[in-house]
């Protein structure tokens, strides 16, 4: 058989509009060849591409919080894209197949759920399922000689995202307010602790100490603390926008305005959207 021959197939499979998984394996294998690939994919590691991977997971949550559901579709296919892409460079290495990497998710899924996969009741509350679940999490840390209380938790979150799980961990064991009146107090300390920090290296420490604390609060109130920026984020976009408008429809832009004039289309726009709640 011919080089030309025995391309054939994989040339046909990359050009196929319904090739699905394997045709995106193939497209990754093709960009990674160190002949025929594409030189910017061929130079990148998992280093150089895990900040991609995070940004990408970003993006899946900032469509579905906008509810875009049309850029959903393209957006999950950019976060696969980054798991294929890791997967790639790991069989190239030796390590592992994209094909594994989908057959250990599928049998983490079955030995985390036995009331689904298994003999067990799913007849049960959600709480209970949830606890069911940590229990078989801890069983797979000991599995994977995890002795500390704070193991496996992953160094590359966001340092929010990782304070709550970190906060979580303790509090299985009992290191943890007994209410939010607690923590509220804390919140106060450690927001005068700031206040009296002088030096920039102190004030930095207790402006980490007042995040932290502020962490464990929306943990204790049962709020993703991201998810609360996230919309806080837009809600300061949005009267924002009203304040360049505004300023607009005078002729003017915010560098040419007074702190008077913006703080008095904050409040408009701020009321404004009270009014529309109501």
């Amino acid at each position: 058989m011919s080089d030309t021959q025995s391309n054939a197939a994989p040339q046909d499979l990359i050009h196929d509009p319904k090739g699905g998984m394997p045709r995106l394996l193939e497209i990754m294998r093709r960009l990674r060849d160190p002949e025929t690939g594409c030189p910017w994919d061929v130079a990148q590691d998992f280093a150089t591409i895990a900040p991609y991977t995070i940004e990408e997971a970003y993006e899946v949550a900032d469509a579905i919080e906008r509810e875009a559901w049309g850029e959903l579709k393209g957006e999950l296919g950019d976060l696969l894209f980054q798991s294929v892409f890791h997967a790639q460079m790991a069989s190239e290495r030796g390590l592992f197949t994209f094909d594994e990497v989908a057959d250990t998710m599928s049998d983490k899924m079955v030995a985390r759920h036995p009331h689904v996969f298994g003999d067990e009741s799913n007849a049960k509350s959600p709480e209970q399922q949830v606890s069911d679940w940590e229990a078989i999490k801890a069983e797979e840390r000991a599995a994977r000689a995890e002795k500390g209380v704070l193991d496996g938790v992953a160094l590359g979150l966001p340092a929010l995202l990782r304070a709550v799980k970190l906060q979580k961990r303790a509090a299985r064991v009992g290191f943890d307010w007994p209410s939010t009146d607690g923590v509220i107090d804390k919140i106060v300390e450690e927001a005068q602790e700031l206040r009296e920090a002088r030096d920039p290296a102190h004030v930095e420490e207790e402006f980490g100490d007042l995040l932290f604390v502020m962490a464990n609060l929306a943990r204790h109130l049962g709020i993703d603390p991201e998810a609360a920026l996230r919309g806080t984020n837009a809600k300061f976009t949005r009267r924002f926008e009203a304040i360049e408008a505004g300023l607009a429809a005078r002729g003017k832009r915010p560098e040419d305005s007074t702190l008077e004039e913006m703080d008095a289309l904050w409040d408009a726009a701020k009321a404004q959207e009270k009014a529309e709640k109501s």
